[in-house]
């Protein structure tokens, strides 16, 4: 059913109107119709009744005239003539109106007299039977424009039958056809105001979500239009309001984490200078390792608060030349890191940061697994770059765990075991940035797969 509706707000909002017109129009037409058939009965089915009680009383009562027979001049309304006759005039197979029948017996058994049988039909009109039953031409044209004949035959028990026929309009075809013709009516005047102001509420309205999809802080894109209704430009007034709050809190972030960083590394660097001091190389070495590692630490950190707002704009890069400089960085340090040879890929990317990602795959590779086999790959509309090893890999329940800030699966916080918990979660932040996802799958045999999948734009 949810796929039928429209997901659009003009869409809903002109089905609903369309929907409340057609039950109103539905509702009139049963109401016209009710009305129309109250005016008939009077017209013609009340009429019909005193005839048909009047030629009953005639045939009950030897001492008034009989009832005109066929071919006798009867009634002389047009249209009506009660003819009393020894059967059932009737043809069988015609479609019987048991609504008027009900009536008939019901307005007779109220003027005292007791039908049997009541019969009543309606038959268009046939030009060939007209001239067969003689009917005059003033009353042969008054039938054609009513469109229908009414024709009644009732039963006196111990005596004759009785037959009347009436014209009868067929003002139901006329009825629905005016409906028709107002709906339509009401739909152009009621519906096309209703989608331009669906569309004058619907179009910024959609602005402004295209406008939230793409908000990234620090882009400084230009405010929404402030348009359509009073609440939809307060809508959109709070959104521009609120961006340029967002933007100013980030802003400020990155003073603050900017005057951390150098608050920090300028007790780093006379550290690293103090410890030119020490006599003793292995602490001098131990403490050199220390500040490396701090430094690195706050590198990681800073890195990772600042991603949402990254500095580095988006360029043209080769991944495949990307991820093979990285590869060669580590094979410049002796370390055990093999990369297939792919085809030239083209990607839009930040190529610092994605570096970044790839290396800290291939760092944890080398550190846990003693090496790292890399792969690229182009697979339809993504690329994926795997970093597979043969260590211990991870239990199947901390897969996802290993993504969160500073979480170590190894609890001894030893320098030597690990870093500090942020190189996996620096990895997937900036993929997402990307518009990507990388996930982490233990190999048969033993060992890990990290997986990063990039779209092709």
């Amino acid at each position: 059913m949810r796929r039928i509706l429209p997901k659009s707000l003009t869409g809903q909002i002109a089905l609903l109107v369309g929907v409340a017109l057609f039950v109103a129009q539905a509702i009139n037409f049963g109401l016209l119709l009710n009305e129309r058939r109250g005016v008939r009965f009077a017209q013609v089915v009340a009429p019909a009744v005193t005839r048909l009680a009047d030629a009953a009383e005639r045939l009950n009562n030897p001492a008034l005239p009989t009832a005109e027979p066929r071919r006798e001049r009867g009634s002389r309304r047009a249209g009506q003539r009660v003819e009393a006759v020894a059967a059932n005039p009737i043809e069988a197979g015609l479609s019987r109106r048991t609504d008027i029948e009900n009536d008939i017996r019901q307005g007779l058994i109220e003027a005292g007299v007791e039908p049997g049988e009541v019969i009543a039909v309606i038959r268009p009109i046939d030009d060939e039977l007209l001239q067969k039953r003689k009917v005059s031409p003033e009353r042969a044209d008054r039938l054609r424009r009513l469109g229908a004949e009414l024709s009644i035959a009732i039963h006196l028990p111990g005596k004759s039958w009785l037959l009347l026929r009436s014209g009868w309009s067929r003002g139901e075809r006329v009825l629905i056809w005016q409906l028709l013709a107002q709906t339509s009516i009401l739909y152009i005047v009621v519906l096309f105001p209703v989608l331009w102001a669906g569309r004058r509420i619907a179009r910024p309205l959609r602005e402004l979500a295209e406008a939230t999809q793409r908000f990234r802080p620090g882009d400084n894109a230009d405010p929404v239009a402030e348009r359509g209704p009073g609440d939809v430009r307060a809508v959109i007034a709070a959104y521009n309001a609120l961006s340029l709050r967002v933007n100013a809190m980030l802003d400020e972030k990155d003073r603050m984490l900017g005057a951390i960083g150098h608050d920090l590394r300028t007790p780093l660097m006379a550290l690293r200078v103090r410890i030119e001091s020490v006599e003793d190389e292995e602490d001098r070495a131990r403490m050199a390792d220390t500040i490396e590692e701090m430094s690195g630490t706050l590198d990681d950190i800073l890195s990772l608060a600042r991603l949402g707002r990254p500095s580095e704009p988006l360029t043209e890069v080769d991944v495949s030349a990307l991820v093979d400089a990285v590869v060669e960085d580590f094979r410049d340090l002796d370390k055990e890191v093999e990369f297939e040879e792919a085809p030239r890929l083209t990607m839009h990317l930040r190529p610092s940061l994605m570096r970044r990602a790839v290396r800290n795959l291939i760092e944890n590779a080398v550190k846990y697994g003693g090496g790292a086999q890399v792969y690229l790959r182009s697979e339809g509309k993504s690329v994926t770059i795997q970093v597979c090893d043969r260590g211990p890999g991870i239990p199947q329940g901390s897969l996802g765990k290993v993504f969160d800030p500073f979480t170590r699966l190894e609890q001894s916080r030893n320098r030597d075991t690990g870093g500090v918990g942020l190189g996996l979660a620096l990895a997937r932040a900036i993929v997402r940035d990307a518009g990507g996802e990388i996930t982490l799958a233990n190999r048969e045999g033993g060992g890990l797969a990290a997986t990063i999948t990039l779209p092709r734009g």
